[in-house]
């Protein structure tokens, strides 16, 4: 199913086409530049079926991007429930987070902040949702660029808690957007 149509891309429920690109996407150091570790294959195939299954029963979840003019799929955008009794311990749990992840030759086009906005005009028109968090590492400018593009505002910074202590990823900055 199609969720949101943006001048140039489709967020749809994830297919199994999207698998391998996906698996792909998630090896590439690049990709990963911001993340503790590549993702193994299994935990790419999980990743899939936790964000379809969050698309099923909230209605909302990280959807499968694909571009409009080829139909390639090119990562992922979307909104997905972090929970009190998840890795965070964070004040204003449980909250709803906006993220995104394109493969690499398609960065530098506009593609994740169309996709966000896409996003949030989805939350403001079919969801309860009233304020959206984002998260990244501090060093991830290429996000926090995203962020505020799309009108988010910087409301404080956290250490992540599934990054070791140490490491140059743990320090995230919060920001965050009332619609």
């Amino acid at each position: 199913m199609k969720y949101i149509k943006t001048k140039r891309l489709i967020l749809r429920d994830w297919q199994d086409s999207d698998i391998h690109p996906f698996i792909k996407m998630n090896q590439d150091p690049d990709v990963r530049r911001y993340f503790p570790s590549r993702l193994s294959e299994e935990d790419s195939r999980n990743f899939i079926r936790e964000a379809q299954k969050d698309i099923e029963d909230r209605g909302f979840g990280l959807f499968a991007i694909e571009r409009r003019d080829n139909g390639a799929f090119i990562g992922f955008a979307g909104m997905q429930v972090l929970e009190e009794d998840g890795p965070f311990r964070l004040e204003f749990l449980p909250c709803i987070e906006i993220g995104w992840r394109l493969s690499k030759r398609n960065w530098n086009q506009g593609f994740a902040t169309e996709a966000a906005l896409g996003v949030l005009k989805f939350a403001e028109r079919h969801t309860d949702i009233k304020e959206i968090y984002a998260l990244a590492a501090q060093r991830n400018q290429p996000s926090i660029n995203v962020m505020e593009k799309i009108g988010m505002d910087r409301v404080g910074e956290i250490s992540h808690p599934l990054v070791e202590d140490g490491h140059s990823l743990k320090p995230h900055i919060v920001y965050k957007m009332t619609i």
